[in-house]
This record gives C-alpha cells, structure tokens and sequence, in this order.
C-alpha cells in the first residue's frame, strides 16, 4: 500500500484565526502536491497552553469549534484526510485535552487522540497538567489500507506506546510535537542544560532538539514504523519537521523556522533493514533473549570464572 504523507509546518500562536488560515492554506497546497494526508503539530488550531498562551480562562471555545468545522469543511471539500492538534474541551470543571483530531477525506471526525502522558508535576501545577487532562485510549484508524496511529510530544519518552501500537498493526504513526515559540530566555535555559562542554558533539543545542529527533529515530528503528513528526516553526523553534523510514532514516526535513510542507511516500511494501524482526514479538511479550536458553551449571554460576 502507498500513501502520501504531507508534514506541514507553521508558527502556531495563540491566534486561532490566523492559525486557521495557514491549516486550510497548507491543506490546499498539501493536496495540490498529491498528498492523502495533511498532518500538523500539536496545538496547531488552538496554540498550546503554557507556551502560546497562559491559560484557558478567557478561551474563545466557540471560535475553536468553527475553526475546526471549517477545518473539516476543507478537508471534505479536497478529500483530504487531516491530523490536526487542538485542544478538546471537557465538562467542568475538568481541564480540557491536549488532542489531535483525525479527520478523513470525506470531512469526518474519524478519532480523536488525547495525549495520554501529559508533563508536569503529580499535583498537576507545572507543564501540560496545569492546563490538560491526560487521556486514557489509543487510536488506531486505516488511510488507504495503511494502518495508523497518533501520540503527541511528550509521549515519546514511553517507549511502551510504541510498542503497544506496535501489536495493534500500526505502520504509520503521526507523532506531533510542539516544540517552538520559546523565549530567548527559555532558549537559553534548555540549551544550558545540555552544558556547553558537550554541546559540540550533539546534533542539537537543547534536550527537545537532541531527544526528540533520536527518540523518533529508536522508536521508528526499533518498531519498524514511519513516522511523520510535525513541529511549530514559531521562533524559536528547537527543531524543524521532519519524516522518518522505518529503519531509522530521516528521509526529509522542512527549513527552520519556515512555513512549509514535507511530502513523503509511504510504501508498505518496500523494505528496509530491519535487525529486530526475528525477536521483536518475544521482547513484547516478555521473553528477552534470543535464540535457546541452556541448561548449564557454569551458565548458572555467575561468580565463577
């Protein structure tokens, strides 16, 4: 199975209006290229709370909900499927979820992912859960009978989704980030904590520029999976979108800070290397060797020479 896969990026604000207008224009251009798919980074209709904007206590939630209609509208009108991430509001006085919405090519609300580990601190003062309710399910959905999942940022570091998605059949992940519109300040900050005398030898200046591309990487290697990583390209941007093969290659990457589309071809068929297939499945379940266990007093003995 083939299908086209457009990583778009933009600076997201908390403007939902111009937000809006730069979904539904790269939607076009998307479809204009022969993309199946128009994908984009977290909070990308709504902004992203803590970084875009403080709070949800003066958010327009009408405006979000046409937005997203008009979004839906587009996508309808162009038979274009589209991951989009927003923000899904609750009844009170819970806090609303850090989602994406999957919208297919007939203008439907097919899923809805909700981030499900949120950062922050356990009483939930401090990052996403001063602002999100985490969610509690995974989503799975077909496009062209290419199999697909979702996460969002912060759950890369939960190797265990990967792997869950994984058994489900997943080919395909959407992975949206948003890792952009920081101070120099803040720039500054998460650069130091990489400290200067190692900054030289990573291919990023900050944690989320160095852990977030070579998570996508181990994740994409280590499961066999594409997997599209959008980003807002607000300045300043830790890092730009970028597309990942199965074995771990990147095979695109958008200019930084730039508004732009990556177009990639998703080949289910094709093949690449793939150094874990033989046990992959047994790891899953909880078996972690390869080969044949022995029977053998010196394998036993481990204080022996």
């Amino acid at each position: 199975m083939k299908i086209n896969v457009a990583t778009c990026q933009f600076p997201v604000s908390a403007d939902i209006r111009a937000n809006c207008e730069h979904i539904l224009t790269l939607m076009q251009a998307a479809k204009a290229q022969g993309a199946d798919v128009a994908h984009f980074c977290e909070g990308s209709l709504s902004g992203y709370a803590g970084t875009d904007f403080e709070t949800f206590e003066t958010f327009d939630w009408a405006y979000l909900k046409q937005a997203t209609l008009d979004v839906m509208n587009c996508a309808k009108e162009l038979r274009l499927w589209v991951v989009v991430g927003s923000a899904h509001p609750l009844s009170a006085p819970h806090k609303p979820h850090n989602c994406s919405y999957i919208i297919d090519d007939n203008g439907v609300l097919a899923d809805r992912y909700d981030k499900l580990f949120c950062a922050g601190d356990a009483l939930g003062m401090t990052g996403d859960l001063a602002h999100y309710s985490p969610g509690n399910h995974f989503a799975v959905f077909d496009i062209k009978g290419v199999r697909c999942g979702a996460l969002i940022c912060h759950d890369y570091r939960y190797p265990e989704l990967y792997r869950e998605y994984k058994q489900r059949g997943v080919q395909l992940m959407f992975h949206s980030y948003h890792a952009g519109g920081a101070s120099a300040d803040r720039y500054q900050e998460i650069s130091d904590y990489v400290g200067a005398e190692n900054r030289h030898l990573m291919a990023g200046d900050t944690l989320p520029g160095i852990t977030m591309p070579a998570g996508m990487i181990a994740s994409a290697s280590n499961n066999y999976v594409w997997i599209s990583c959008p980003n807002s390209s607000a300045k300043i941007s830790c890092w730009p979108s970028f597309f990942v093969r199965p074995d771990g290659v990147i095979t695109g990457i958008v200019d930084l800070h730039k508004t732009g589309i990556l177009l990639s071809t998703v080949d289910t068929d094709a093949e690449f290397y793939d150094s874990t297939v033989a046990c992959r499945n047994q790891a899953i379940h909880g078996i972690y060797h390869s080969g044949e266990v022995v029977e053998d007093a010196r394998s036993e003995s481990r204080t022996a020479l």
